[in-house]
């Protein structure tokens, strides 16, 4: 990206006012606590004693000034997108040809949950890998997240696609680009190698989820309305409950009621950081111990961004807009998503009966999503949760950059 392009968007560091922290920290210690008695197990939810310590640390001890210096230690940029305001973060690529790409979350996350990451892709020589894969890194926090505060009502996965694709090859005049994302930001590259495949190198996903997922009269239902198999084994029932109690919840109020949610979320940061802390605590590859995947100060940067980008009830709203502005295809042919695709799948995330790595694969491969897609790299851990490139960061890189080699012509020495 050359200066001039740079001359299309605005430096804005992240420096959150006083009067904000200020606030923050009351709300914090006027908290009503409701009892919670029985809950030590968190089978009602995220137990009080783990969410009171969490708030009172939050309150007077967490250094939100840290992280500020943590996350300006990159480029942030705010760039005005046909209207819609779009935050990123930035770091250019340490090569002799580095590649644009673009990297986009999913909720519960922010911009911040690919920290881990970023150098990596950006410097790899620092890491011993080939500095001719450098990558230019865009990271946007997702219009509704984090600091792409406001946005349109409207705004859903397609509809960010399309904002992305302006940002990379209008506003930052980048003539063809890579994408990768997990959660709701795989979709949103998926659509991007549906709609845009010509102009891009290919696509990295952690999910190959179908685009039309959110179609339909059910969509807050990953059952779609049918009733467990009488006849089906006892631990395949058992995983089949969990998977779906992971998610029955968040999905059947984002899609339904987002507004009735969020007049409390926007209100309490303590009932923001219970909603949003319940995913990180069932989504992750912990094994019991929320700790060894998020310490506390990272727990509480994410949220902070929620908070100080007040941005829960439009972050949320996505999940109704994409049912209420349905997908349609931009074209009919086959595979849907044209664009060279790479998938990253986890163990954790296996669907019932299907148990380690190779039959994870095997798995998709035979089932109606695999054809969606123009796969050209699959790869499946045995580690790692829902936010792969925050728990598995080496491993996640390693399968990006595998997806890309082939794709992206190498600078000639």
């Amino acid at each position: 990206m050359s200066s001039s392009d740079l001359d299309r968007v605005t430096a804005s560091p992240i420096a959150v006012d006083d009067a904000v922290l200020d606030d923050l920290r009351s709300r914090l210690r006027s908290t009503e606590w409701p009892p919670d008695e029985g809950n030590d197990d968190g089978r009602y939810g995220v137990p009080r004693a783990l969410l009171e310590d969490l708030a009172k640390y939050w309150a007077d001890e967490f250094d939100w000034r840290a992280a500020e210096r943590a996350m300006n230690a990159y480029e942030h940029h705010v760039a005005d997108v046909s209207g819609v305001r779009v935050h990123f973060m930035r770091k250019p690529g340490v090569g002799p040809r580095p590649v644009p790409l673009i990297l986009s979350h999913g909720w519960p996350w922010t911009f911040w949950h690919w920290s881990k990451v970023i150098d990596r892709l950006a410097d790899p020589g620092a890491f011993g890998g080939d500095p001719a894969d450098a990558f230019e890194v865009i990271v946007p926090s997702l219009p509704g997240f984090g600091y792409s505060t406001p946005t349109r009502p409207d705004m859903n996965f397609w509809k960010i696609a399309d904002v992305w694709h302006e940002l990379m090859t209008d506003t930052l005049g980048h003539s063809r680009y890579a994408a990768a994302g997990c959660d709701v930001g795989a979709l949103v590259t998926g659509q991007l190698g549906h709609k845009y495949a010509d102009e891009l190198y290919g696509i990295h996903i952690g999910s190959a989820l179908k685009l039309s997922m959110f179609t339909g009269d059910r969509a807050w239902d990953l059952s779609g309305g049918q009733p467990i198999p009488p006849d089906l084994p006892d631990d395949q029932r058992q995983r089949l409950i969990e998977i779906e109690s992971r998610f029955a919840v968040h999905l059947a109020a984002h899609v339904m009621a987002p507004a009735t949610l969020s007049y409390g979320l926007a209100d309490s940061p303590v009932g923001m950081l219970a909603w949003i802390l319940e995913r990180w605590i069932k989504w992750s590859d912990n094994r019991g111990d929320l700790f060894s995947v998020f310490t506390r100060d990272e727990l509480l940067t994410h949220a902070t961004i929620y908070w100080t980008g007040n941005s829960i009830a439009s972050s949320i709203r996505t999940y109704a807009n994409n049912n209420r502005y349905p997908w349609t295809p931009s074209h009919d042919r086959m595979p849907v998503v044209e664009a060279p695709t790479g998938i990253t799948f986890v163990e954790y995330e296996n669907p019932p009966g299907v148990h380690g790595t190779d039959a994870r694969i095997a798995s998709f491969l035979a089932g109606d999503r695999a054809q969606w897609y123009n796969h050209v790299a699959i790869t499946a851990h045995s580690d790692g949760g829902h936010f792969i490139p925050w728990e598995i960061p080496e491993s996640w890189t390693a399968d990006l950059v595998r997806t890309f080699r082939p794709l992206i012509p190498r600078p000639v020495s």
